[in-house]
C-alpha cells in the first residue's frame, strides 16, 4: 500500500507533478494518497523515486 510519510514530506509537490492520479497536496502543504486512487499506477515508483526527501513508500 503507497503511503506518504507526513512527518519526512517537505511539500515539494513533486510527487503529484509526476504521478497526479495517485497523489495531491493536502491543506496542510504536504503530499497525500488520494482517496480511491489506483494503488497500482505505473507511475507510484517514478514518484517513490522522484521524491527528494523518501517520504514515499509502498
Amino acid at each position: 500500500m503507497v503511503k506518504v510519510d507526513k512527518k519526512t514530506c517537505i511539500g515539494c509537490g513533486t510527487c503529484p507533478g509526476v504521478c497526479p492520479e495517485v497523489f495531491e497536496m493536502g491543506p496542510d502543504g504536504k503530499a497525500r494518497v488520494k482517496k480511491g486512487a489506483d494503488k497500482k499506477a505505473k507511475c507510484i515508483k517514478e514518484a517513490i523515486k522522484s521524491c527528494p526527501v523518501d517520504a514515499i513508500s509502498n
